[in-house]
């Protein structure tokens, strides 16, 4: 059995920890879009968490992928401290499984919800 996983991070394809879901089989679906109500900040640069808000959020770029639900444990140990799986509201109204952070993980962090996605944000400090 699968289950789908969105990803906003480094997770995503060709990223630091896209391995994580390779190594337990995942394949991926597609890129897509969040609902327009999360909020993205960076952690300490290394990698992001993605904030569901009440009031002004946003869309935010994801690949959702599907993961052998027995992975989904390694998965999940492997994110770094803080980072959770919840459920994630998708652009075309599918609800899946997301990786999402702690809102105490954002404090005194810089938001970056306006870039859209990881991606964006770091092709904008000419990382990518």
């Amino acid at each position: 059995m699968n289950v789908r996983l969105a990803v906003n991070g480094t997770l995503m394809r060709g990223l630091e920890l896209n391995g994580n879901l390779l190594a337990v089989g995942a394949t991926f679906a597609r890129e897509t879009t969040t609902s327009r109500s999360y909020r993205l900040w960076s952690i300490d640069d290394r990698h992001p968490a993605m904030v569901r808000v009440a009031q002004g959020g946003t869309t935010i770029a994801v690949e959702v992928w599907e993961v052998p639900a027995a992975g989904l444990a390694a998965i999940v140990l492997g994110e770094p401290r803080g980072l959770c799986v919840g459920k994630v509201c998708l652009a075309d109204g599918e609800e899946t499984l997301g990786v999402l952070g702690e809102p105490a993980l954002c404090e005194g962090q810089r938001e970056i919800t306006e870039y859209g996605g990881w991606r964006a944000y770091l092709a904008a400090r000419g990382t990518s």
